[in-house]
């Protein structure tokens, strides 16, 4: 038998964490989801596919999440790939993580589909898009599928748990989709030189035009002055989304606590890592980590003080000034 939250483990330690916190069917069921968003990942991500096959093995796996075919037809194509890697490991695993998703109420499984393919279906296009993203609105589209989209699924689900949410999904919805924004755009941040020696650059050319640096020059150690002011740009980006997902967070009843620490501990790793990128070179040449400390602190921060709205602006704002960031306005 799997056991799916081992599974996770072994491909998302932080996404774990926050899942484990999750009551009920709620962790259950977005720690489903959350595995068959990997099994989209992975067929994007991998290092040794060419872009025409990962096109192609999407919109298979978009297929099979629609029930238009069967799951052995994806992997049973992918047998060439690295079994050892967990997030293989997680693709070669569609057949039981579908079977899976099957014992769920009708409407969670609504949910999951529905979202998980969306995401699945922008990967896609952005594979055949290209490596390289323009301006500021293509980076947000970008985002929005791979992240924004995910935001939509776990809103659905907490509304599905909580009436007092469901009261409040049409306003949740949007802020949800900046939650997964801020969080992706931090994760841009995290991966640039990663993300480079594999081949994609996602700072806007418009970024880099305004400090007259190509994608390539802006990884030449002779021009760090000038990369400093992209990473900078990147860093305000995020806050302004971070700012809207701690609105997200805010919104939900205090009394949903474990919601909430769901969802804070995500953000707040990410403030963390934005206070650590500000005005720092290593985004560019290397990457830039929280210590375990860090994570323990905000983690133990929260439980303790995190159903007080008020607190959560101040912890938010604390963060930031350590890196010295000034809140977006």
């Amino acid at each position: 038998m799997i056991n799916y939250a081992k599974m996770l483990e072994s491909v998302s330690r932080t996404f774990t964490l926050s899942i484990k916190q999750l009551p009920g069917i709620v962790k259950d069921s977005i720690m489903l989801a959350y595995l068959l968003l990997r099994v989209s990942d992975i067929l994007e991500d991998n290092e040794v596919m060419e872009v025409g096959r990962k096109v192609k093995l999407l919109e298979l796996w978009n297929d099979i999440l629609d029930g238009k075919k069967p799951v052995d037809e994806l992997t049973n194509q992918l047998d060439d790939l690295d079994k050892d890697d967990p997030e293989v490991q997680v693709a070669q695993n569609a057949g039981v993580l579908m079977s899976h998703l099957h014992t769920f109420p009708e409407e969670i499984q609504e949910y999951i589909v529905k979202h998980v393919s969306d995401t699945t279906e922008g990967m896609a296009r952005w594979q055949k898009q290209g490596p390289y993203i323009q301006t500021e609105d293509e980076m947000d589209d970008y985002m929005h599928e791979v992240a924004g989209r995910v935001g939509y699924l776990i809103t659905e689900v907490f509304a599905y748990h909580s009436p007092k949410i469901r009261a409040r999904k049409e306003e949740l919805m949007p802020l949800s989709r900046e939650y997964g924004l801020a969080l992706q755009t931090v994760n841009i941040l995290r991966g640039m030189k990663k993300d480079y020696e594999r081949g994609w650059v996602f700072t806007p050319q418009e970024f880099l035009d305004e400090v007259g640096l190509s994608r390539d020059e802006l990884f030449e150690p002779e021009n760090e002055h000038k990369a400093l002011k992209v990473v900078n740009r990147l860093t305000a980006k995020a806050e302004r989304h971070l700012r809207h997902g701690l609105e997200y967070i805010a919104a939900f009843p205090t009394h949903q606590h474990r919601i909430r620490l769901a969802c804070m501990w995500p953000l707040f790793f990410a403030v963390k890592t934005l206070a650590l990128s500000q005005n720092n070179i290593n985004v560019i040449f290397s990457e830039v980590k929280m210590s375990r400390d860090d994570v323990k602190n905000i983690m133990s921060k929260t439980t303790l003080k995190g159903w007080s709205n008020k607190w959560l602006q101040k912890y938010y704002q604390d963060i930031l000034s350590e890196g010295g960031i000034s809140p977006a306005t």
